[in-house]
């Protein structure tokens, strides 16, 4: 993704300096390593997490196709299922690929190809990503400032129950013991059950991994426009079941995070914050305002970098309404940060 990366280590081993590149976006394929012998598989939402920042801040539009592990790994690191149903809405709020869907130019998108589960993975994911150009105006070369406070009434909860390689009735089942959690307080439930099998010239063309796996991502959304997510997984990192759940297990599980994280408030869940303080700190040089929750302990890593990083300090205010005096409001000045890898024309 970069040209011009310098990485020195001292004689010793005991020291790393890094110098970033040039940020080039265009077409890449990148196949994530996966084997037995390495100490911790990582999934392609694990990438994505780190590429996501980045992408809009390039020479050109990033176009990346990616190989690895697509499920299994939801309760360690982000899925792409929850990359797409949380952070894609979000970065359009910051403006980026908002015009390219007016334009009638190619959206942002990410999307599955193919189902992978750990530890053996072998699916594929497509993610493109406009940049922040000047040939737009000057309103599309930096981030846009956010004023996300309100978060309306919850009306509306979709899911997706995913399965590679387990029969199409244990996806039905997780599916069914969510929502009967979710129709005891609204009724627009709409739960989809994604099931795959291996590889088939007919039916399933592009199949799945070889690897087992049973996973959940469910989202509600608010009056509003607010996204809260939450997934879980019956797989862990070995393929091993992390415990003896029944798939009715999974469900109720699934369903009792996603109301643990309505119950915390806030315009976004625990999982984004961090991306959102980022987005914050790179946006026009203008108040930026963001309701959230309990603040994770990540995100209070996260802020700390990012003081040190580019010197901008977040202003913390406790909620001034009766309903919402459990939330607080992440305040900050963004820095204006331009797409400086652009070419000039």
């Amino acid at each position: 993704m970069t040209n011009g990366t310098k990485i020195e280590i001292n004689s010793t081993g005991t020291q790393l300096r890094f110098k970033p590149g040039v940020l080039l976006g265009g077409e890449i394929e990148h196949k994530t390593p996966i084997g037995a012998d390495l100490p911790l598989n990582k999934g392609i939402g694990w990438y994505l997490e780190g590429i996501l920042p980045l992408a809009c801040f390039g020479k050109e539009p990033l176009n990346l196709m990616m190989e690895g592990i697509t499920d299994g790994l939801n309760d360690m690191d982000p899925s792409v299922d929850y990359l797409s149903s949380s952070i894609i809405p979000l970065m359009k709020r910051f403006g980026i690929g908002s015009d390219d869907e007016e334009d009638g130019d190619r959206p942002l998108q990410l999307k599955v190809l193919k189902r992978g589960a750990a530890p053996l993975g072998e699916g594929r994911v497509s993610f493109y990503c406009p940049i922040m150009s000047s040939s737009k105006g000057v309103k599309s070369q930096m981030l846009q400032s956010l004023d996300f406070v309100n978060t309306g009434k919850i009306k509306r909860i979709r899911g997706k129950a995913i399965s590679c390689k387990i029969p199409s009735s244990s996806a039905n089942r997780v599916a069914f013991s969510a929502k009967g959690i979710f129709h005891r307080l609204l009724p627009d439930v709409w739960i989809h059950t994604d099931t795959h099998s291996p590889q088939h010239p007919r039916k399933n063309p592009m199949g799945c991994g070889p690897s087992p796996s049973l996973s959940m991502v469910v989202s509600c959304e608010s009056t509003e426009g607010v996204i809260l997510c939450a997934e879980c997984s019956l797989l862990t990192n070995n393929g091993i079941q992390k415990r003896n759940e029944l798939p009715e297990d999974l469900g109720v599980r699934c369903a009792t995070l996603l109301l643990e994280e309505i119950r915390r408030g806030g315009c976004i869940d625990q999982t984004a914050q961090h991306l959102c303080f980022l987005w914050m700190c790179l946006s026009s040089e203008d108040v930026t305002r963001v309701r959230v929750g309990a603040l994770s302990k990540y995100s209070i890593c996260a802020l700390r970098l990012y003081k040190e990083a580019f010197g901008v300090e977040f202003k913390v205010s406790p909620s001034s309404n009766e309903e919402q005096d459990k939330t607080i409001i992440m305040s900050c000045l963004g820095t204006g940060y331009r797409n400086m890898a652009k070419s000039s024309s």
